[in-house]
């Protein structure tokens, strides 16, 4: 099999992995995402794969599959993102903060408002209001048609800086 095909075979595998995934499949889903692997490794489907593992709970491993798919393609910047929320979910949110500001300069990523929500959400937690608020005007720049980053950025316009630590 040539390097074309064998890539176009592990594409089809990664969708195919996708749909299980969405589906709620996950171990059928992982084990997909580990045969497109095995046929051509993708920064997608590690991407994906860590997805899933993070759906499991198995947080360290996600990240794992993540750096693994960012040594494959450092462009691709949905695992700087996804390393960045999995760091957030161990409550490692200053660790957090390199990933997602590495997935706002990334090359090819889409939604590229997320990373900018993400770093909001810490800085909120950490009660910076006004670094949130920059973070989700940033979020509203990139994706103007995103209704979530327009909601996010009115509800913290809407409550005063002094009264944002009684919310955190």
């Amino acid at each position: 099999m040539s390097d074309d095909e064998a890539r176009e075979r592990a594409i089809a595998i990664w969708r195919e992995a996708y749909r299980l995934q969405m589906a709620g499949d996950l171990d059928a889903a992982a084990a997909r995402y580990r045969e497109s692997i095995g046929v051509c490794a993708t920064a997608e489907a590690h991407t994906f794969l860590g997805w899933t593992l993070s759906f499991q709970g198995h947080l360290d491993a996600a990240i794992a599959e993540c750096l693994r798919a960012i040594e494959i393609d450092p462009d691709f910047g949905n695992p700087y993102n996804d390393i960045g929320v999995y760091l957030m979910q161990q409550d490692k949110l200053e660790e957090a903060l390199p990933w997602l500001e590495r997935a706002k300069r990334a090359a090819r990523y889409e939604p590229r408002q997320f990373p900018f929500m993400n770093s909001a959400r810490i800085h909120m937690k950490r009660g910076r209001w006004w670094d949130a608020l920059r973070e989700f005007e940033a979020a509203v720049r990139v994706a103007p048609t995103d209704t979530s980053a327009h909601q996010a950025l009115h509800s913290l316009r809407a409550v005063p800086p002094e009264a944002m630590r009684e919310l955190l």
